[in-house]
């Protein structure tokens, strides 16, 4: 299993930081490689059981889902991808959220993945391992963005 780790400093509190990614079905407006994000059918709001899909492509046709297994707010949560079209076999998030100061929090992401596509996977696991530490330094810095200026992706 690969794993990557990316941090940012967000000038907000942690209840600020917590709320902006409490709401599961809205990752889209942080993520700017997701065209459209809603929970599934019967997922509860939040907590632990919240399943989400996430449209990678405008269709739908290219997706990720994903639910929530471990929820500790406001310090962490632990998202597994269920189901991806996408060369993964198994992966995970965990988000963490930590107090530096009275306004500052530090927000850390780490994605631990098994590649699929068996032997060409775990060739091509180094480079996947850099796409998601780009892609999830980009969500951190959207995050931030919208936490502090209330600024969404533009779609």
């Amino acid at each position: 299993m690969k794993k990557v780790t990316v941090k940012e400093t967000i000038n907000a509190s942690v209840d600020q930081v917590w709320a902006s990614r409490d709401d599961f079905s809205a990752v889209a407006r942080v993520h700017p490689g997701i065209k459209a994000s809603r929970l599934l059918d019967g997922s509860v709001q939040s907590g632990v059981g919240a399943s989400r899909q996430c449209d990678l492509s405008a269709n739908g046709k290219k997706f990720v889902r994903e639910k929530i297994v471990t929820y500790d707010p406001p310090h962490r949560m632990v998202i597994d991808i269920l189901e991806a079209t996408v060369p993964i076999r198994s992966a995970q998030a965990t988000l963490t959220v930590d107090a530096k100061g009275s306004n500052k929090t530090l927000v850390t992401m780490t994605m631990q993945f098994t590649p699929g596509m068996g032997l060409l996977g775990w060739v091509m696991s180094p480079m996947m391992a850099s796409q998601f530490r780009s892609m999830l330094g980009k969500v951190l810095k959207s995050n931030a963005d919208f936490v502090t200026n209330g600024t969404e992706i533009a779609r």
